[in-house]
């Protein structure tokens, strides 16, 4: 097996070959080639967490949690072994590794030595492959991402270098002491030590061997195109075709004058933090930066031409060598006037906006020190306060809660993501005046996937009927309860339509329905489209309650996020025949951005062809020219586009409402139908069962939402309509008693009736569960 290294050291061709890697993973499985998920999802950034300086705290380590060494060890251990049995499973002929931190942040052969050590247990026949372009150009990229990171240097820095004799080591030398608490890198504050692409093969190679570094090039074209995956081919030796990849958009460059204001940012905020008084978060920090964009021209790499004639002599000697690199792609811009920083514009002051920002950093201060107060203390004893602390427990959870939760819980005191229901203007709680029958549809379409649900199908099936839901595409697989007798029903009753779904392929029977979906009649006719389970009602809050209404309240968009709103089991433990909608009306807080499940969505989205894919919790695979034509907002009409375009499938702090819909997930409903979902595991993932876990995590019941039950009557008068007739109600009752049957077999078997009674006993406050949750996380 041969091992391909890509290290960068270019961000920007390195992030969009591994979203094509990504894109393309399962495919490249069957091929032979294998590009592991356990350093990184895309970006293998474990890995080069593992293997930095111990004693060199950079910025990932520091921000992801691993600053002391004993925890970078426990990492670097999992990495190894994780890495090991996904290649012992595969069995691949290549395995890919990528991450553009290991040729733009690495500076020593013996963090390059930490590299092979960690891979040649695996296979000795290792390549590193490096993407270069012209050195101006490059220079321009990375130091607008350093900016972004938190450099407080100007370019001067590094144009001051153009004539050293070794820029290698004088790049090293403009680099600061690393100060991890006041948010101080070297590799974020010094100048671009990369660019000396000799140094950096001889750094590599020196490790490695000779001849084991390759260097390539490519054209924006070939990077951005469809003739992507033929570089991958090229730079990974795979021999087999693996088709086109989608069309990118090339990423924007951030305007001249924002990284002026950045870097002066930057420079305020860094000597403030060298007080040690506080500690910024990162993602805040990023937030402030975000908050001072201007728009303009990019940095001219022409006005870096000193640098490109600097390493003129060098390329050419590499270009000789090396035969992926393309002098044409190297050719450099055209000499302009040298380099000076852009006017920040509109008079900006940095000291002005940090006395604004002085309270937030302060607030957000409070529970970064919580959360590192021993890794921070690690680094310097003298210099980190304690945290004193005083929580009171619940009797639940003195008796339930591990440690790690109990360390959670005393981070959660205080703290931005501490729950509560603080949130939105609607009272909940409102005994409010039933909505009224609703006449006409939507054009709306729900696409779902069922087993064994035949209790539940009626009522969710009258609900969405009732809120002006069209049709119906329902898949089934594995069903024993009736379900399918339901659904046949349901479909000679010119309900729904329902697909066998028995013969799946692929990751999981969910997916394979939805793939086959989009070519259903059904849903190309439809004008909207929603993917939600059995479990989950649209809970429409303004107007009617009906999707006309909600489409009236946002007519500009095309996807809405419909954010969960966890429903527990409310004290009912017994399966009944009853409306769901009506027995439970306990749920988690409006306010609770931790654990990352709370806060999940599903979308509601309108037909106009702008994604390719289906997915879970949304449509996925933007097409190539509907970038200006989605608008995404959120269950309060905000915009969201920016945050969802693309990807992500949960709401954030940002982008959380709930005014004119929320999804309503009854995921346990009676502690009896917990049990059957645990005995039978979920449809997604189906190699998992539902265990406690599974409870801590979704039965939510500090708030009380009765704002679905205004549906009642319509919803009733549906449902009492449909089970009039006689052979659906006979498979619903038949539904029924399988359930009953199956809940009693279970009552007797110690396993499950341990189960139950432990989940029944568990009672926690919300930032309890939200600690107990945030440890389990931890756990796997």
């Amino acid at each position: 097996m041969r091992i391909h290294v890509h290290i960068g050291p270019d961000a920007t061709v390195t992030d969009r070959l591994q979203r094509v890697l990504q894109a393309k993973r399962d495919q490249l499985r069957g091929k032979g080639v294998l590009y592991p998920r356990s350093p990184g999802t895309k970006n293998h950034t474990r890995l080069f967490m593992a293997v930095t300086d111990p004693e060199a705290v950079d910025s990932l380590r520091f921000n992801r949690g691993f600053i002391a060494p004993e925890k970078q060890a426990a990492l670097r251990q999992a990495v190894m072994t994780q890495l090991a049995q996904e290649v012992e499973q595969a069995r691949p002929v290549t395995l890919i590794l990528t991450a553009h931190q290991l040729g733009s942040c690495l500076i020593s052969q013996r963090e390059i030595k930490s590299l092979r050590d960690i891979l040649s247990p695996i296979s000795e026949d290792i390549r590193i492959v490096a993407h270069l372009d012209d050195p101006a150009r490059m220079l321009a990229r990375r130091y607008a991402a350093q900016v972004m990171d938190g450099r407080a240097a100007p370019l001067t820095l590094d144009l001051g270098l153009a004539d050293a004799p070794d820029w290698w080591r004088s790049a090293l030398d403009t680099r600061p002491a690393a100060d991890p608490r006041a948010g101080r890198f070297p590799e974020t504050q010094g100048a671009v030590l990369c660019l000396d692409y000799k140094r950096l093969q001889q750094e590599w190679e020196a490790v490695f061997g000779p001849g084991s570094v390759i260097f390539r090039s490519i054209s924006p074209e070939r990077l951005h195109g469809e003739a992507t995956t033929e570089e991958l081919r090229a730079a990974f030796d795979i021999a087999d075709t693996i088709g086109k990849a989608d069309p990118a958009t090339p990423p924007t460059a951030p305007s001249a004058a924002w990284l002026a204001r950045c870097r002066q940012l930057n420079d305020v905020l860094l000597r403030y933090l060298a007080r040690h008084e506080a500690v910024l978060p990162r993602p805040l920090w990023r937030k402030f930066l975000n908050e001072i964009k201007v728009s303009g021209s990019p940095i001219d790499a022409g006005s870096l031409s000193a640098i490109s004639q600097r390493f003129a002599k060098d390329l050419a000697a590499l270009c000789a060598t090396h035969p992926g690199l393309d002098p044409d792609h190297l050719t450099p811009e055209p000499a302009t006037a040298d380099w000076q920083e852009a006017d920040p514009t509109r008079g900006f002051r940095a000291t002005q906006y940090l006395l604004a920002f002085r309270w937030r950093i302060e607030q957000a201060s409070k529970e970064e020190l919580a959360a590192k107060t021993a890794d921070l203390a690690a680094l310097d004893p003298a210099a980190t306060p304690r945290i004193e602390k005083t929580l009171t427990l619940s009797p639940s959870a003195k008796a339930h809660l591990p440690p790690q939760a109990i360390q959670a819980l005393a981070k959660l005191q205080g703290s931005v993501f501490a729950p509560h229901n603080r949130l939105g203007d609607l009272d909940e709680e409102a005994e409010a005046a039933p909505y009224t029958r609703a006449e006409g549809g939507s054009g709306a379409v729900i696409v779902g996937c069922m087993k064994n649900e035949a209790p539940y199908i009626v009522e969710w099936v009258a609900y969405h009927r009732a809120i002006g839901v069209d049709h119906f595409l329902i898949y089934t697989n594995g069903c024993e309860d009736g379900t399918r007798g339901i659904l046949t029903r349901l479909q000679e009753m010119d309900v729904l339509t329902h697909r066998d779904n028995d013969d799946w392929t692929g990751k999981s029977p969910q997916q394979h329905a939805l793939d086959s979906a989009l070519t259903e009649p059904v849903v190309e006719n439809a004008a909207w489209i929603a993917h939600i389970d059995v479990d989950e009602f649209i809970n429409v809050r303004c107007g009617n309650g009906t999707l006309a209404d909600l489409f009236q309240r946002v007519p500009d968009a095309t996807n809405i996020a419909m954010t969960w709103r966890l429903f527990g089991h409310n004290g009912v433990a017994r399966l009944e025949d009853k409306l769901v909608i009506d027995q439970f009306d306990r749920c988690a807080p409006k306010y609770c951005p931790k654990p990352h499940t709370v806060w999940g969505f599903k979308t509601l989205f309108r037909n106009i062809g702008a994604y390719g894919k289906l997915s879970c919790h949304r449509p996925n695979k933007l097409l190539q020219g509907f970038d200006d034509k989605v608008k995404w907002v959120n269950g309060s009409g905000a915009d969201m586009t920016g945050e969802a375009l693309r990807n992500g499938w949960r709401s954030s702090r940002k982008s959380i409402g709930y005014d004119l819909v929320q999804l309503n997930h009854y995921a346990l409903r009676s502690a009896e139908s917990f049990l059957i979902k645990r005995q039978r595991g979920r449809a997604l993932h189906v190699d998992r069962s539902i265990g406690l876990n599974y409870w801590v995590r979704m039965d939510w019941t500090g708030a009380r939402d009765l704002t679905i039950k205004r549906n009642i009557p319509r919803v009733r008068a549906e449902y009492d309509r449909l089970l009039a007739d006689p052979e659906l109600r006979k498979w619903h009752d038949h539904g029924l008693d399988w359930h009953r049957a199956k809940a009693d077999a279970l009552h007797a078997t110690p396993e499950f009736e341990d189960l139950y009674q432990q989940a029944l006993a568990l009672r926690l406050t919300e930032t309890e569960r939200v600690a107990y949750a945030l440890a389990l996380d931890l756990e796997n």
